[in-house]
């Protein structure tokens, strides 16, 4: 295997790719007492129009996280209840662009990982299971239909994006996963877990080469070309609508503010320092250092929960601000004057530096947590980024190249406003 060293960070990785295609990337660290594999797949939410045998498919909303729930069948029981029994913490999450498995132990990890590697690359569905589970994330759907968190985020979704499917519910609709049936889910698995369209992060104190010759011996061969995707039309600079508001069970206005960013590059370094300027700008711009957060938070118009961040996905990017305000909507004035203040007058260098080394610094005391690693590894394979090449990007980024970010996106033609209020009588 490939060894890599960082030690700006201090940490060592060692990569290679099997001849089926799959990427395996192991985070040696013989300090630690457990270990952590995370197996992902490049296929989210986003991704329900794709090309198969030449042929373009359409699939029900919903469906990548479907069979997440399906993979965990065998046909000799469930892998859950068989790591579970072996001392291992096992779990999955579906999110708008990947799918990942991992599991966490402390005792027995090879053993582990090759149950691990076997389920999610061995589908086994049948009609009855299938059916089953339609009632079981029924009752997942009508719970964050219930939830005005989610509900901020999916209408912010469908006010910024006219057409790309970042704004497909991950989850689907009570509608939508009625449609789904064994074939659906076989196609989608061929499609997607291809060991060439995924990858496996494992961190802790563990021999890398066995880590290969587990995935070499459980895997299958072979590899498949590229699966097309559809993500929707071509996309507009400007928010679809400004605003988007709804009454549900809550004692203050919920609101996310969210303004539509460039879609980031293509190439892995572009699209790594794009996202490290677009957080930088959010916290210049909103973070509890910001001046702005002073004034709002001294003018009663936010409190404590107020945060900011920054969120991308092939195709698309945006920048938000939520948090609770009996008046939502002077908050987005707020934030649009001081993003044009900032534009024009420029960033306080004193407050720039303080920034720049505090976001450096939770970017590496992220690196303790085994999970992180192992996720951040997945997801920056699949972006082409180099994950541990971060402290050098940073350096790169100049004031003036989030002054830049912060006037031509935070403007009002491409911001839009999402708000759960209170019921009314």
């Amino acid at each position: 295997m490939e060894r890599l060293d960082y030690p700006r960070v201090g940490e060592r990785l060692f990569h290679t790719v099997l001849d089926n295609g799959l990427h395996i990337y192991v985070d040696q660290k013989p300090e630690f007492g457990k270990y952590f594999a995370f197996f992902a797949t490049n296929y989210g939410g986003m991704d329900v129009r794709f090309q198969l045998d030449g042929q373009w498919r359409d699939t029900p909303e919903g469906v990548a996280h479907y069979l997440e729930h399906k993979m965990f069948d065998t046909e000799d029981g469930n892998a859950l209840q068989t790591l579970a029994a072996n001392g291992c913490d096992p779990n999955a999450f579906t999110s708008t662009a990947i799918t990942g498995y991992h599991i966490q132990c402390t005792d027995h990890f090879m053993e582990n990982l090759k149950i691990l590697l076997s389920f999610v690359s061995v589908p086994w569905f049948t009609q009855e299971s299938v059916d089953k589970e339609q009632g079981i994330i029924g009752q997942e759907i009508r719970m964050v239909e219930d939830s005005p968190d989610w509900r901020l985020y999916m209408d912010l979704l469908g006010c910024l994006y006219q057409n790309h499917r970042v704004k497909t519910s991950v989850i689907g609709t009570q509608e939508s996963i009625a449609q789904i049936t064994p074939e659906t889910l076989y196609a989608c698995h061929r499609a997607f877990y291809d060991p060439s369209n995924m990858a496996l992060c494992v961190a802790g104190p563990v021999d890398p080469e066995q880590v290969a010759a587990a995935a070499k011996e459980i895997l299958p061969a072979g590899l498949r070309p590229d699966i097309r995707r559809d993500h929707g039309g071509e996309e507009p600079t400007q928010a679809a609508r400004g605003e988007s508001r709804r009454e549900m069970e809550v004692s203050t206005p919920l609101f996310l503010l969210g303004f539509k960013a460039d879609p980031p590059p293509e190439d892995g370094a572009g699209k790594l320092r794009q996202s490290l300027a677009a957080e930088l700008a959010g916290e210049a711009l909103l973070g509890p250092s910001s001046p702005l957060y002073s004034r709002l938070y001294e003018q009663g118009l936010i409190n404590k929960s107020f945060s900011c961040g920054y969120e991308d996905y092939p195709g698309c990017a945006f920048l938000y601000a939520d948090g609770e305000s009996e008046d939502p909507q002077a908050v987005r004035r707020a934030v649009l004057e001081e993003a044009a203040r900032l534009g024009r007058e420029g960033i306080d260098a004193g407050l720039f530096a303080r920034l720049k080394k505090a976001l450096y610094g939770s970017r590496v005391r992220q690196l303790n947590s085994l999970e992180h690693i192992c996720v951040e590894l997945a997801q920056a394979h699949f972006d082409g980024v180099e994950l541990f090449s971060f402290p050098q990007v940073y350096e790169e980024i100049s004031r003036e190249d989030v002054e830049r970010l912060l006037a031509r996106w935070c403007v009002r033609e491409r911001a839009a406003l999402s708000v759960v209020a209170p019921k009314t009588a």
